[in-house]
């Protein structure tokens, strides 16, 4: 699973890929716990074990990719 995250002050986009048996319903509420505190640090753990922090205070976005069984191809997939 991808996760893209804006941060505040900066074009660049932070991309995180997730291991695809990553529990989507525990990682909003993982998201929205960092967002909801001031101070806090919204931590992900990669695929190679590779951890990332960004402050809550600079989380501009989250964008959580679609699960492996989800994606489409082709100019037909709805």
């Amino acid at each position: 699973m991808e996760v893209r995250i804006g941060v505040t002050y900066t074009p660049k986009e932070i991309e995180v890929d997730l291991d695809d048996d990553t529990d989507r319903d525990k990682l909003i509420a993982a998201i929205e716990e960092a967002v909801g505190s001031d101070g806090r640090m919204l931590w992900l753990t990669d695929r190679k074990g590779r951890r990332v922090g960004v402050p809550s205070a600079k989380l501009a976005y989250v964008e959580i990719g679609a699960e492996a069984g989800e994606r489409r191809v082709g100019f037909s997939a709805l």
